[in-house]
């Protein structure tokens, strides 16, 4: 009979995991659902389409977030580290546009620039965090107000605004749209496809899973754990720089509220899609769940006014807490 108890047991562990591995999806499901019966319009193609372009922004930060938590580690500045990427844009191709006579070589400039800035800033997180051997939410939390105070510097405490033509030439990277699917819902798509495929496919990927679950382990068994951990951070910077570029043409400013709260919602949408909060295991698929889970919270409470638009940041708050309780009663 203990063999027999023995394989039981096994199977509903199983099966638990895969229920609990899906919980993000049950919820966004019934989300929907009720969102349904609360709002005839929330089930529209322009609402739908509205929600999955607004979440590309902060569910392509997620999925580099989700590399860093998986590690082990965290990043409070990525809001303040894209307002600069903006702001630092922005200025660079009001400059570079009257040199170069191309509004579309400006422009593509523009955009490499806000990766480069996203990866050196990433860079020297992850330098001063591996090499400094301080803690990254010490780093992250005082990147996060060196960022801001810089952006707010150069702004004048107003806003940094990309010239009219300019405009033009860039608007079709946020408002433009491929077989009727928003450019940025198609690039979230593609990073969070990549970024799946690394974390599960490549030496890369394990080594990030290993060094969160046990970082001494990892190097007895000869992992380069500083050399993981630069690369986690530098990856994190990309995906900001990217969000960055997709944001600057939706309103074609940076202002010191610019990208306000974004570490908040990127890291509760990894939470919320069921990375472990201290690190080790964690999915691409449930970040991009949580992250449009967010979302759609998020519209619905616009949509319904139950509570004040003033209070999402509360009910996301609310959400990593509970997430976290419940990460916490299952160990």
């Amino acid at each position: 009979m203990e063999p027999t108890k023995t394989a039981t047991t096994g199977a509903a562990s199983h099966w638990l995991g895969k229920l609990h591995g899906m919980g993000p999806v049950i919820g966004l499901v019934l989300l929907c659902i009720a969102g349904t019966l609360l709002n005839g319009n929330f089930a529209t193609l322009d609402n739908i389409t509205n929600v999955l372009t607004r979440t590309a922004f902060i569910g392509i930060i997620a999925v580099g977030m989700c590399f860093v938590i998986v590690s082990g580690g965290i990043d409070l500045s990525v809001g303040s580290m894209a307002a600069l990427i903006a702001g630092a844009v922005i200025l660079a191709m009001n400059w570079l546009s009257p040199l170069l006579g191309s509004l579309v070589g400006t422009v593509a400039l523009g955009m490499l620039l806000a990766i480069v800035l996203g990866a050196v800033f990433g860079l020297v997180h992850g330098l001063l965090i591996t090499k400094g051997r301080i803690e990254p939410f010490i780093v992250t939390l005082g990147t996060l107000g060196i960022f801001r105070a810089y952006l707010t510097y150069f702004s004048n405490g107003g806003a940094i605004t990309l010239d009219n033509d300019l405009t033009d030439v860039y608007s079709p990277v946020y408002y433009g749209s491929l077989l009727g699917i928003p450019i940025p819902v198609w690039v979230f798509l593609a990073v969070a496809l990549v970024g799946s495929l690394v974390l599960n496919r490549t030496t890369y990927g394990r080594y990030v899973q290993a060094i969160g679950s046990n970082e001494q382990v990892a190097r007895y068994a000869a992992v380069d754990v500083d050399r993981v951990k630069l690369l986690t951070y530098v990856l994190l910077g990309v995906c900001v720089g990217i969000a960055t570029l997709l944001y600057v043409p939706r309103l074609g400013s940076a202002s010191p509220t610019t990208g306000l709260l974004w570490e908040l919602e990127a890291i509760a949408a990894v939470i919320v899609g069921g990375t472990a909060l201290k690190g080790g295991a964690g999915t691409i698929t449930g970040t991009v769940v949580g992250a449009v889970l967010l979302s759609v919270i998020s519209n619905i409470l616009n949509l319904t006014s139950i509570i004040s638009v003033y209070l999402n940041a509360a009910v996301q708050g609310f959400v990593i807490i509970a997430v976290a309780f419940l990460q916490r009663s299952k160990r």
